[in-house]
């Protein structure tokens, strides 16, 4: 064998050992992961102290319970779960929560008052990324929704996603094509969008993106019967942003998450173009019936999907950091 060819394979056996230095460094970055109940050792009454705070905050005032569930789908669909959702604008970039994608998410100054809670028990250990998701979990079961086991050990990213934003999260008014696409890329199938927007079933929606639907000329694809009430909602064709000008989602049961969304969307009542879409598309309508016929069908999916959302790419180990306060980096503290 030729000095040559010694050399050549002596360069790809130093080549491999480096790929998997590097590999290794990564993986040990990254640490384990995801698991169940990450903070049993470092702070073991979080999660208690999370559901207590999200229980005595849903009793003073009950629509946190919805923000806390939209903080889920608004900061894990964006590239991951990192709690990039709640960072303040800075003098070089703007808040996730100031974009036209956002609107409508309010309530972000209980996420503080859960994140001083723990801090208090526990100063610098549970990350806002974790906070985020685990009062979005309790605000389900306040709900009346199921009680979902999620893993923890998620870390906090250090800067805003808005400008990229609107490639990840989908409008109210996009294609159910391009919904069901931008929910594949997260992993998150057909059964399991349609039970995700089966988080229509509580809340409200504000007028602003509803009169495209009503003015100049009603939407005949909408029930006549519920016409005359989003009309009484929403007597204005350009209505204020700020004026407090809603329709509720389930006029039926607003306070709870049920199935009787997927009743509602089925008799023409859904508010939004997607609701419309989702309950008339061949893709989705099969779903859509079975959910409205099962209560245990759709939180079994809605549980996987919601699983499935949280764990979408994120932060772990020594990569990001635990925030100190949830609405500011830590580098800006």
């Amino acid at each position: 064998m030729g000095s040559k060819t010694l050399f050549f394979i002596a360069l790809l056996s130093l080549s491999a050992i480096s790929a998997f230095a590097d590999a290794a460094e990564e993986s040990a970055s990254a640490g384990p992961g995801l698991v169940m109940n990450f903070y049993k050792d470092s702070c073991p009454q979080a999660e208690d102290i999370i559901k207590e705070q999200v229980q005595l905050l849903y009793k003073r005032h009950k629509n946190t319970a919805f923000s806390w569930l939209r903080n889920i789908f608004h900061d894990c669909a964006v590239q991951r779960c990192d709690a990039s959702l709640l960072l303040d604008s800075t003098r070089r970039t703007l808040s996730e929560k100031e974009t036209d994608r956002s609107f409508g998410l309010r309530n972000f100054r209980y996420i503080e008052t859960i994140k001083e809670a723990v801090e208090r028990e526990c100063p610098g250990v549970v990350s806002c990324a974790d906070i985020l998701v685990l009062s979005g979990r309790d605000g389900i079961v306040a709900l009346g929704g199921p009680h979902i086991p999620l893993k923890t050990g998620r870390r906090d990213g250090r800067k805003s996603r808005a400008d990229i934003l609107e490639q990840y999260l989908p409008d109210h008014n996009e294609s159910m094509t391009v919904v069901l696409e931008r929910f594949a890329a997260m992993g998150i199938d057909t059964p399991g969008l349609v039970a995700l927007l089966g988080s229509h079933s509580v809340g409200r929606t504000h007028c602003v993106k509803l009169v495209h639907r009503l003015y100049p000329e009603v939407d005949p694809a909408l029930n006549p019967g519920h016409v005359e009430h989003m009309l009484h909602k929403c007597p204005d064709q350009i209505p204020d942003p700020k004026a407090v000008q809603y329709v509720r989602n389930d006029r039926g049961t607003p306070m709870i998450l049920d199935n009787n969304y997927y009743r509602n969307i089925l008799d023409n009542k859904g508010l939004l173009i997607v609701d419309h879409q989702l309950a008339t598309d061949k893709r989705t309508k099969p779903y859509v019936k079975k959910m409205a016929k099962s209560q245990d069908y759709f939180f079994k999916e809605y549980s996987r999907a919601i699983t499935k959302l949280t764990e979408n790419n994120p932060l772990t180990g020594t990569e990001g950091e635990i925030r100190l306060q949830c609405n500011v980096a830590n580098k800006h503290h």
